[in-house]
């Protein structure tokens, strides 16, 4: 029988690439008698994989983190708390049986990959690795991109894999929500051989992902007061608080004070959050003690507290993520917290002076990092539309005509600024 894939030209039609597929499984699924049907889930993932251009013939994921990007990111991902429940019910079963345990993010991006050193070999030939992205919009049909693509669990056999290299395994998923909130925050996996093709299989990883689900519930911190309030601020004018599971949307005032009494846990006086807040030096102390009057009256007497000014629980900033993230060297998963400029709209004296150098330092951290991709997304966003240094550094790396024709339109735009002056005088 011929190859059904010597059909897939790069350029197929997405609908084509579909009816192949169907035609290889049924090849590979036949046993000699009646084809097994290709599965709703299935039929409905190639589609969507085709759809994204992803070819059967691909070698594997690419690895998108890294050293210490990968550490970095784990370590702040709400599904680092339950590894060890993952490797108390997985971790046995999953050596025993020559198997993987894997847990992925919400992206697809695989975080751990463990178990049998044979098969973690044999996955490796394929970046089924911590670091690679297995999104099914990046490598289709395969049991934790699925998963998360649909938000149910999955269970994907042999040859229901999209891409041909990956048909060899088996694997189940189930996805794992954050318990406050029911956002989709990963999934964990078992992969394996053909001893995982049981229906049993997806019943256990559906079984650990609910018990996963209620050990973050357990070891959740307690809400507001006492507990610790979310703050994001990064791409907003008006910053959004999660507090005691109520969200507050802050006005642009409120929004500038509860960031500086943020950054100050130990508080600060009346003095200093006008020289904060304000350009205008003669602002009158009465008019602050209205502005944090209103703010008492929107966050909670338990929350704002005077004397000198401070918030009465820890907070956890998107700044601070950004900055911290930095500071471990993660580039990439800083550049992926960081949602825009602080309160871009802000004239407080120290917010611009924060807001300018959180940016200088990312987008420096991101030149240094030397990754055309990285620093692709960085030139693209609104924020750097009209960035000439971020710009140079990706011609540098990038040097295509789209890139090179903006480099010029910003340096012919810089040219005219500085004529202009000249013609005035």
């Amino acid at each position: 029988m011929s190859d059904p894939w010597v059909a897939l030209e790069p350029g197929a039609d997405p609908a084509e690439r579909v009816r192949v597929l169907r035609r290889a499984h049924e090849r590979f699924t036949a046993a000699g008698t009646v084809a097994r049907p290709v599965r709703s889930v299935v039929a409905e993932s190639w589609r969507r994989s085709a759809r994204a251009r992803v070819s059967p013939e691909g070698s594997g994921a690419e690895v998108e983190l890294t050293d210490g990007d990968l550490g970095a990111y784990r370590a702040d991902h709400p599904l680092a708390r339950v590894m060890p429940l993952f490797r108390e019910l997985m971790g046995t079963f999953a050596a025993d049986g020559e198997h993987l345990l894997a847990v992925c993010d919400a992206q697809g991006r695989l975080l751990w990959v463990e178990g049998h050193a044979v098969a973690r070999r044999h996955a490796g030939r394929m970046n089924f690795v911590p670091g690679a992205r297995w999104a099914e919009s990046a490598v289709g049909t395969n049991a934790p991109g699925t998963a998360v693509a649909v938000d149910r669990p999955v269970q994907v056999f042999a040859t229901e894999h999209f891409m041909r290299r990956v048909q060899s395994w088996t694997c189940a998923a189930a996805p794992v929500h954050d318990p406050r909130t029911g956002r989709l925050i990963g999934a964990v996996d078992i992969t394996g051989g053909d001893g995982l093709a049981h229906p049993h299989s997806l019943a256990f990883v559906q079984a650990v992902a609910r018990a996963a689900e209620s050990q973050l519930a357990l070891l959740a911190p307690p809400v507001a007061p006492g507990g610790t309030v979310e703050l994001s601020a990064l791409g907003r004018d008006e910053a959004l608080l999660l507090a005691g599971g109520r969200k507050v949307r802050l006005s642009r005032r409120h929004s500038e004070i509860v960031v500086l009494l943020a950054r100050h846990p130990e508080g600060l006086s009346g003095d200093e959050l006008l020289c904060a807040l304000y350009e205008d030096e003669s602002v009158p102390q009465v008019t602050l003690r209205a502005e944090m009057a209103r703010l008492r009256r929107v966050l909670g007497a338990e929350l704002l507290r005077s004397r000198p000014y401070r918030l009465a629980v820890p907070v956890e900033c998107d700044v601070d993520t950004v900055e911290r993230r930095l500071g471990a060297g993660a580039v990439a998963a800083a550049a992926a917290a960081y949602a825009g400029p602080l309160l871009p709209q802000s004239q407080a004296p120290a917010l611009v002076r924060l807001r300018r150098r959180l940016a200088d330092q990312l987008r420096a951290a991101l030149i240094d990092r030397n990754d055309p991709d990285l620093l692709a997304d960085w030139a693209h966003a609104p924020w750097a539309e009209d960035d000439l240094v971020a710009w140079r550094a990706l011609a540098s790396l990038r040097p295509t005509p789209p890139v090179l024709a903006r480099l010029r339109e910003l340096d012919t735009d810089l040219t005219m600024a500085v004529r202009r002056p000249e013609r005035a005088r």
